[in-house]
């Protein structure tokens, strides 16, 4: 008897679909936004992932942050989950990792591919938006006292970025 996945949707979305995304992720492979490097997953393309280089002049810089994108079974009408997987001190990233964007939500467009996507989340990196924060402290940091999130966020990235996959 097969092992059955419970976190693959391959069976979810519609043969088209899995194509468009298994075409976009072999694209970004071959030429990769900079920055940002997919990691492919021969047995499911629905499992998106990638490492994002932290931006030079931020307090991210010098880290490596895996994200991944869960694909709902109404993608591309519904737009993707995102989550850090790596630890990140930010405004828009939860305790669990979910990242908050506009684009993923109200500004969602079917159209939007998966590298419009990793490079919404490594703009959210050089301009975090304190206005629609999930980490309520680094958003509060963010305003009133950026050294100290600077610093926070800095001292995350060290402790939890520092590898490369």
């Amino acid at each position: 008897m097969a092992a059955v996945s419970s976190i693959s949707n391959v069976e979810n979305l519609s043969p088209q679909i899995i194509r468009r995304v298994a075409k976009e992720m072999t694209e970004l492979t071959t030429q990769p936004p900079e920055g940002i490097r997919v990691i492919l997953n021969e047995e499911d393309v629905t499992d998106i992932q990638a490492i994002i280089e932290g931006p030079s002049g931020t307090p991210y810089a010098g880290g490596f942050f895996r994200v991944k994108l869960a694909l709902g079974k109404d993608f591309p009408q519904g737009p993707p989950k995102a989550f850090f997987l790596t630890k990140i001190f930010h405004p828009n990233v939860a305790k669990n990792g979910e990242i908050c964007v506009n684009t993923l939500k109200k500004d969602w467009k079917s159209d939007l591919g998966i590298q419009h996507i990793l490079l919404t989340v490594k703009c959210l990196l050089i301009v975090p938006n304190a206005e629609s924060a999930l980490n309520e402290e680094a958003g509060k940091l963010l305003l009133e006292r950026y050294d100290d999130y600077s610093e926070r966020a800095k001292m995350m990235t060290e402790i939890h970025a520092q590898q490369y996959f």
